[in-house]
C-alpha cells in the first residue's frame, strides 16, 4: 500500500501569514513618514547587498525599507547595487563590488565615505543654491557644491578617480575648485587633473552602473509625476512638525505608495534631474503656507507689518499698501512680496486656465495633458 504523508499544512500557513504581515507592517511604517528631509534611506536594491550596522558585529541582509543612520555600512556583491537617499533631491548610486559608509547623516553636515568600488551622485539643486555633501575615500576628501553628476572610483591600494561629467567640487586639502568636464585622480602621493577626453566621456556613459543611474533618475521623476492630489493633501494634512520640514532650502523626500519608493518633491516649480528628467509636481505649485518662501528660515523678513495673503490664485495685502495677487506662496509683509527663484523652462505647457492656476503639463508617456493641481489649502495641524 503506498502511504501518503499530509503536510503540517496550519503551521506552515500561519509561518506565511506572520511573513505577510511583517512585510505590509514594513511597507506601512514607511507610508507614515510619507514626506521625509532624512539622509540614509534606501530607495532601491538590485541583486545582492548587506548592512553592517554601527556597533553590531555581523553582516545582514539589506532590505529596501531600511534607513541607514551614523557609522553604517553596506556592501554590494558583484551583481548589487544599491540607492541610497542623501539630501532631498540628491542620490548616492553604489555600483556592483562597492562598500560606502554612511558617516554623518545629519543635513548640515552629510558625509559619506566610499571605501571601495563605484559610486554616483545625483545631485538636483538651483543655480545659487550651494549643496553641501561631503565625500570621503582612503585617498582624499571632497565637497560636492552644485547640482550636477559626480562619479567616484576607488581601489584602496591604488588611487581615487573622481569625474565630474556636471557641476563643481571643492577639494577640501587646497580648495581647489573642479568643474565640469574633468578628471581628478588620487593616489597616495600626488593629484591629478586633466580634462575629460570624448572616449572617456563616452566610455562613463555606457558603463552598468551609468546606464542604472540614468535609468533610476527617470523612474524618479515619473514617481514625482504620479503624485495626485489625494496623496498631497492627505501629506500635508498630516504632517505635525512643519517647522522642522521648513528649514530645507530644496525640498522634502516623497514617498509614493505606488512606485514604492521615495522621490524628489521640490518647493519650487522648474527643478529638474542633472539627467534631463523633470520634476512636475512641486510644493509652490500645489501647497504653500501663507507666507513661507524657504529662505530666511522660511519666512521673509522685509522690514514692517504685514498680512501673509495666501496660496496660489488668492489676493494678499501688507501694510505698505502693495496687494499681492501672483500665485504661489502669494502674501507680503510690510508691502514687501516674495518671489520664487526663475524656473527652468517646461519641456511642453498649456497655457489655458488663467491667472493663479498651475500651467498644465503635457505627459511625456502619454501625449495627454496632465491635470492641474489643485488643493484646498489647509494649515498643517500643530
Amino acid at each position: 500500500m503506498r502511504r501518503t504523508f499530509g503536510l503540517p499544512v496550519l503551521p506552515i500557513f500561519s509561518l506565511a501569514f506572520l511573513l505577510c504581515c511583517s512585510i505590509v507592517n514594513l511597507a506601512q511604517n514607511r507610508e507614515k513618514f510619507v514626506i521625509s528631509a532624512k539622509a540614509g534611506g534606501i530607495n532601491a536594491i538590485t541583486g545582492a547587498a548587506t548592512v553592517h550596522s554601527k556597533g553590531e558585529s555581523d553582516w545582514q541582509q539589506l532590505m529596501i525599507t531600511d534607513d541607514l543612520e551614523a557609522g553604517d555600512r553596506v556592501r554590494t556583491s558583484y551583481d548589487g547595487r544599491v540607492e541610497i537617499l542623501l539630501n532631498p533631491g540628491s542620490y548616492l548610486r553604489v555600483g556592483s563590488n562597492s562598500e560606502v559608509e554612511l558617516s554623518d547623516n545629519s543635513l548640515s553636515n552629510l558625509e559619506v565615505r566610499l571605501l571601495r568600488g563605484t559610486a554616483i551622485v545625483e545631485a538636483t539643486g538651483a543655480d545659487g543654491v550651494e549643496l553641501n555633501i561631503s565625500i570621503s575615500t582612503p585617498h582624499t576628501k571632497l565637497a560636492i557644491v552644485r547640482q550636477g553628476l559626480y562619479r567616484l572610483n576607488v581601489v584602496p591600494e591604488d588611487a581615487t578617480e573622481l569625474i565630474v561629467r556636471k557641476g563643481r567640487v571643492i577639494l577640501s586639502d587646497s580648495h581647489t575648485k573642479v568643474k565640469e568636464g574633468n578628471k581628478v585622480v588620487f593616489s597616495a602621493t600626488a593629484v591629478s587633473v586633466a580634462k575629460l577626453t570624448k572616449e572617456e566621456k563616452k566610455a562613463a556613459e555606457k558603463s552598468d552602473v551609468d546606464a542604472w543611474s540614468k535609468e533610476r533618475a527617470n523612474t524618479l521623476a515619473k514617481a514625482n509625476r504620479r503624485i495626485t492630489d489625494q496623496m498631497m493633501t492627505s501629506a500635508f494634512a498630516s504632517l505635525r512638525d512643519f517647522d522642522t520640514f521648513r528649514r530645507t532650502s530644496l525640498g522634502f523626500w516623497f514617498y509614493n505608495s505606488r512606485a514604492a519608493c521615495y522621490t524628489f518633491l521640490p518647493l519650487f516649480y522648474g527643478l529638474g534631474s542633472p539627467y534631463g528628467s523633470f520634476y512636475y509636481t512641486s510644493i509652490y505649485a500645489t501647497y504653500f503656507p501663507p507666507g513661507w518662501n524657504g529662505y530666511n528660515n522660511g519666512y521673509p523678513n522685509n522690514a514692517g507689518s504685514g498680512n501673509s495673503g495666501g496660496y496660489r490664485g488668492q489676493t494678499g495685502t501688507g501694510s505698505g499698501g502693495q496687494t499681492n495677487t501672483s500665485g504661489g506662496s502669494g502674501g507680503s509683509t510690510g508691502g514687501g512680496s516674495y518671489r520664487p527663484p526663475t524656473p527652468m523652462p517646461a519641456p511642453s505647457t498649456d497655457t489655458s486656465g488663467g491667472m493663479g492656476r498651475q500651467p498644465r503639463m503635457i505627459d511625456p508617456d502619454t501625449g495627454n495633458r496632465m491635470p492641474r493641481k489643485n488643493i484646498e489649502p489647509s494649515r498643517p495641524n500643530n
